[in-house]
């Protein structure tokens, strides 16, 4: 058991690195999109061909990076003895973990 568990957290944890790049996607849409708009960020001054092209982008980086991460992680989860609330919950956090430490080193 502990096996399956270890190997949830590594592939989670590598599954995050190229998982950068559909969070960087999403985050780029919503500062120049509605957050923006909101008033909560500033978009980029050279931004002007429009949101729908980014969503041509983001929607099958962002679709193809779901289905791979969800079909390796139910193959891994059925085989490990965690429930399945904590295991989705802690891949997920898992899989951020990557962009987290960018973040925190872009500001550092």
């Amino acid at each position: 058991m502990w096996r399956w568990r270890l190997t949830a957290v590594g592939m989670n944890l590598l599954l995050g690195v190229p998982g950068i790049v559909p969070v960087w996607l999403m985050w780029y849409f919503l500062s120049n999109g509605w957050l923006a708009d909101s008033g909560f960020t500033r978009p980029e001054p050279t931004e002007n061909d429009g949101m729908m092209l980014w969503l041509v982008v983001i929607v099958p980086v962002v679709g193809v990076f779901g289905i791979i991460w969800w079909l390796a992680n139910d193959w891994v989860r059925r085989r490990s003895s965690l429930a399945p609330g904590a295991y989705w919950t802690a891949g997920a956090l898992l899989t951020l973990v990557p962009t987290g430490v960018l973040v925190v080193g872009s500001v550092v």
